[in-house]
């Protein structure tokens, strides 16, 4: 865990002037025990705990029942990020740890992780609940991720986030700030790892992260907890996302560190997930690169108490599969490429989804760029989006296709260059159901570029925004008050309003990089394709 844990560490005495530590230990205890992770037994071992952890020995006048019993009946209890910070300070000032973003969280983590309840009190907590209903085993294990600060939700507060109209209906917009950026440290740290020596654990997804102290390069893994589920007749665990990018955001894992697929086991599992807990929402990243998220390696799905732009959006066609006459089936009004089906038995929605996906993997249409194969490498893949919806189960597949041609070296069905100045990064399961997570440099060029054009300036003369300047030429031609020559006259309401006009330019732009995400377009042409690819299905 880096230099907290380093063996021989001195214990250091509070100076006479501070009691940053005692008073810290305190009010964290205090936290603990006033969210329920901790008992009233449980007090003395806890602060001794941590000023275990904090190379620190309290002075004789601390008494730790009197002083937590104290600090929790203070008002205002002062907030937790206040309390870690103060710690944090502390430990930086007296050598404990550097100043580091990696450093300070890996011990405020430590921290937390002696508050945090045992995993398996966690899974009996969990199952008792869950006997009740699944709402209510939910509810507890998210509440716990955000008491044990595990999802740090001061953080999370710093995301921008908006709604964009569009023809496709309302697109969730946001700004990612939460997840920090990498320490230069932990880069350092990852680079010096001996090249092909297999880390532990083997990726963030792993069971084995479960208490893991981290390392400068691999965050600590002391509050996570996970609860086991079987899907399909096999061990898969559930715990929630650290960045929460919609409302309770978890993550369904595998036991085994396997490599993401798509298959019919995969159209089992979501439908068995939906069954378990039908408050939910649950999908898969696709299985190719390009069209199928960060993460590969592990297989995992998504899943979270969230209604999504693309479940509100109704459908454009029904269709009827011949042979599945009973799975109502249609094509959905959205910017990429969607099969709806819904049925009261998941079992046929899973033989149909099935029916589906080998007939997609081997489909080519060159009229509208879709090829199967480059000689032996696969190119068609399914997204699928599972939900529970007026007592049926519906299951969304998502046509994806990752062929790159020179024109296109980053994928054909991906964002195109002239959108890369907003997003280039893969779209994964989570944009592809309308939900924009767009990189953190975004806050400061807009906030660049809004000051340039009030300035009656030219974008392209300053190089950290001049990728923006053609889009600001289209912003401006769309809002001529903009216009170098008409910037004089605004007022200052003006000039604020041209915070929401980039805002909602931006969510545009957003709805543009997932119709060119489609592999059947939304035009005419492309939906005879889509056409004759449905009628070739069964």
């Amino acid at each position: 865990m880096g230099e907290t844990s380093a063996p021989g560490k001195e214990r250091i005495m509070a100076d006479s002037q501070s009691g940053v530590v005692e008073r810290g230990i305190a009010d964290l205890v205090a936290f603990a025990l006033g969210r329920g992770l901790i008992a009233e037994d449980d007090i003395t071992f806890a602060c001794n705990q941590l000023f275990d952890v904090l190379h620190y020995e309290p002075t004789g006048s601390f008494v730790p029942t009197a002083a937590v019993r104290h600090a929790l009946h203070e008002k205002p209890h002062p907030p937790l990020e206040q309390i870690l910070a103060a710690l944090l300070d502390d430990a930086v000032a007296r050598g404990i740890i550097d100043n580091g973003i990696a450093s300070r969280d890996l011990l405020d983590t430590r921290l937390m992780g002696v508050l945090t309840p045992r995993p398996s009190h966690v899974v009996r907590g969990f199952k008792r609940r869950y006997e009740e209903s699944p709402e209510k085993a939910t509810d507890y294990l998210y509440r716990l991720a955000l008491d044990s600060d595990y999802i740090r939700t001061y953080r999370i507060a710093r995301d921008r986030k908006w709604v964009t109209p569009t023809r496709y209906g309302d697109l969730d917009i946001t700004i990612n700030l939460s997840k920090p950026e990498k320490d230069p440290k932990a880069i350092a740290a990852a680079l010096e790892r001996k090249e092909g020596a297999e880390p532990y654990p083997r990726c963030q997804l792993c069971y084995e992260n479960i208490g893991y102290a981290g390392r400068l390069d691999h965050p600590a893994r002391q509050t996570i907890r996970l609860v086991p589920l079987t899907l399909a007749g096999e061990r898969w665990y559930l715990q929630y996302s650290p960045y929460v990018y919609y409302n309770e955001h978890c993550i369904v894992l595998s036991e085994h560190h396997v490599p993401m697929k798509i298959d019919r086991t995969t159209f089992v599992r979501l439908m068995e997930f939906v069954e378990m807990f039908p408050h939910y929402t649950v999908g898969s990243n696709a299985d190719l690169p390009i069209v199928g998220g960060s993460i590969l390696t592990h297989e995992h799905y998504q899943g979270g108490r969230y209604t999504f732009a693309m479940a509100r959006a109704g459908l454009r066609e029904e269709l009827t599969f011949p042979g599945f006459e009973d799975v109502a089936a249609g094509i959905v009004n959205w910017p990429m490429s969607v099969i709806r089906l819904d049925s009261p038995d998941p079992a046929r929605i899973v033989e149909l989804a099935d029916t589906i996906l080998r007939a997609w993997r081997d489909y080519s249409d060159p009229s509208v760029g879709v090829l199967a194969y480059s000689g032996a490498t696969p190119h068609n893949t399914i997204t699928p989006i599972a939900r529970r919806r007026d007592g049926l189960y519906e299951l969304d597949l998502v046509l994806r296709n990752n062929r790159t041609t020179e024109e296109f070296p980053l994928g054909i069905f991906h964002p195109h260059q002239e959108l890369h100045h907003i997003k280039k990064e893969n779209i994964g399961l989570i944009e592809v159901m309308g939900l924009a997570v767009l990189p953190a440099r975004l806050l400061g060029e807009m906030d660049k570029l809004k000051h340039v054009i009030l300035a009656g300036e030219d974008p392209a003369a300053y190089p950290e925004i001049a990728a923006h300047a053609p889009w600001a030429a289209e912003i401006i031609a769309r809002h001529p008050a903009y216009a170098p020559d008409a910037v004089g006259a605004l007022d200052e309401a003006d000039a604020q309003a041209l915070d929401g006009i980039i805002e909602q330019e931006i969510g545009a732009v957003f709805a543009q990089v997932l119709e060119q995400c489609a592999v059947f377009a939304d035009t005419d042409d492309g939906a005879r394709a889509f056409k004759r690819f449905v009628d070739g299905v069964c």
